[in-house]
């Protein structure tokens, strides 16, 4: 059974928490943003980004991918996701204002980032890990959530005991570091309940061209 345990603050007093896993780093600031800053990124966000729905091949049948994406970033972070080529679009006053954020609290730098919109319970993402080799051997994700909360669940790929699920809230940060995209796998399962749209963005840094 996971547990989170309490961290020292950051420089800029946001509480930190440790979830405690094997084989892994994971740590959740559940207040990143202040509501109402999250609330206004939220907003800027729905209406700016160019959202898209994307295609996948699955076992020779072309799917419809259930949420729609965006792919920002530096020039040349070009990445492949869900076996579809991204060319990251530039950088938006908003995506740098949680990515300042996001560097601050994390320690880590990165060099793009990942949009999904949940627009409703039917909308999620299946069970993965973010280990491609464009992200390097220890990638630190970082996702923030913004909107309605859901369920995040993080799986040990070899131990049952090891698994945790947590429901992200409004303006909560989420890292997964070190060796954690090795040894676990994690999904935002769909839901029958009637919960609003839900923005995450996955901050990355690609070291290589995929």
């Amino acid at each position: 059974m996971n547990t989170l345990a309490p961290m020292h603050a950051t420089s800029s007093n946001i509480p930190c928490q440790k979830v405690d896993l094997p084989d892994a780093d994971v740590r959740l600031w559940p207040a990143a943003l202040a509501s109402d800053r999250a609330d206004a990124l939220f907003a800027t966000l729905r209406a700016t980004i160019a959202w898209t729905q994307e295609d996948v091949l699955i076992f020779g049948v072309r799917r419809r991918v259930p949420r729609l994406v965006a792919w920002h970033g530096d020039p040349g972070a070009s990445y492949v996701y869900s076996g579809t080529p991204h060319e990251p679009q530039a950088w938006t006053p908003a995506l740098l204002e949680i990515r300042d954020v996001v560097e601050t609290l994390t320690g880590q730098r990165y060099n793009s980032v990942l949009l999904n919109l949940y627009r409703n319970g039917d909308d999620g993402m299946g069970w993965h890990a973010d280990d491609e080799p464009a992200l390097g051997r220890n990638p630190a994700i970082a996702s923030v959530s913004l909107g309605a909360t859901r369920r995040f669940r993080l799986r040990h790929r070899r131990r049952r005991d090891a698994a945790m699920a947590l429901d992200l809230e409004h303006g909560s940060l989420l890292l997964m570091a070190g060796p954690t995209q090795h040894h676990y796998v994690h999904a935002v399962p769909k839901t029958a309940r009637n919960v609003g749209e839900r923005i995450n963005l996955t901050f990355r840094s690609v070291v290589s061209p995929s």
